[in-house]
């Protein structure tokens, strides 16, 4: 059994690629605009794209493309994307906020949004495609400086192998529509947890109309005492802690408290007012595992999902 684990997640990690996919926004024919650069790396067909004054990430394939992240040379602290203003509203969450790691870095974007904000918390943001970050480095304004660093490994290998624990773990990890599902299982989720600091937080991108959104939700769910969720235009922000589930008036104070002390360009406190929690997990599914990821047979079911609001309500 011990055998077959391991060479299925192996399987897994190859299959799924790498860790480091940025949100599945839209998938289009064409992303538009003028190509400034491509690369076929081990992992990803990218393309980068100047359109309405944006630089843009794509990863494409079979003439489709996924939006990965956008930036606006003028200012570096603008979030095209709804849903990584959103991953910013973990910070009110946690307990304590000095250490963030980040999984999937992508363009970067939310990564050096939160440094630039908070320039003195130790931050790091794992990619596993070296040629992800050369791009970013290249065309997103991101460069490694002072409590800021970025690591080029798998972002589950990354937490196995480095005991360290974070206040924060941010999860963007995207590879065309989906989220590897070796960043899905409940093992992954055990781990994520136990780096965590005491009273820390996991927040997850995750794209609401796949497949595998009840079950992810489901998954997280099994491992944490709460899940709170966001929705972010095409995105959903799922917000995984332990303890007793945080009243509307809790979170919103810490809100406004790092509003005050950080001055966010995205104000937290109006960000808190979207907040939903979960009334009931989603019907007729199970935890993923490494062992048992039923990728095909959630295909099969996709037309049972429930949808967000079925199963998240307003909090006190």
């Amino acid at each position: 059994m011990m055998v077959f684990r391991r060479l299925f997640l192996l399987a897994a990690l190859l299959l799924a690629g790498a860790t480091g996919f940025g949100p599945a926004q839209a998938q289009i024919k064409s992303p538009g605009g003028k190509l400034l650069d491509s690369k076929e790396s081990l992992y990803n067909n990218i393309y980068i794209f100047k359109r309405d004054g944006l630089i843009i990430m794509t990863f494409g394939k079979n003439n489709h493309y996924w939006f990965e992240s956008a930036y606006d040379p003028t200012d570096e602290l603008k979030l095209p994307y709804m849903y990584s203003r959103y991953m910013g509203m973990s910070l009110a969450y946690a307990k304590n906020v000095h250490s963030i790691a980040e999984i999937g870095f992508g363009g970067g974007r939310t990564s050096w949004y939160l440094h630039k904000n908070l320039p003195d918390v130790d931050l790091t943001s794992v990619e596993l495609d070296p040629d992800v970050i050369a791009m970013a480095k290249k065309y997103f304004g991101i460069h490694e400086e002072g409590e800021f660093r970025i690591v080029n490994k798998d972002g589950r290998l990354f937490l196995k192998n480095n005991p360290k624990k974070y206040d924060v773990l941010l999860v963007d990890a995207y590879r065309g529509p989906f989220v590897p599902f070796h960043l899905l299982t409940t093992e992954f989720y055990e781990l994520a947890k136990s780096r965590l600091n005491e009273g820390g937080v996991l927040a997850q991108n995750i794209e609401p109309n796949t497949m595998l959104f009840d079950a992810a939700i489901v998954t997280l769910k099994s491992v944490f005492d709460n899940v709170d969720l966001y929705q972010a235009n095409r995105n959903v922000v799922a917000i995984a802690y332990d303890g007793p589930q945080k009243r509307k008036s809790e979170i919103k104070d810490a809100a406004e408290a790092l509003q005050n002390k950080y001055n966010f360009r995205y104000n937290l406190v109006d960000l808190s007012k979207d907040r939903k929690v979960l009334k009931h997990p989603p019907k007729d599914q199970k935890p993923m595992t490494d062992d048992f990821a039923p990728v095909e047979a959630l295909k099969a079911i996709e037309r049972h999902n429930e949808k967000i609001n079925m199963y998240v309500e307003e909090p006190d």
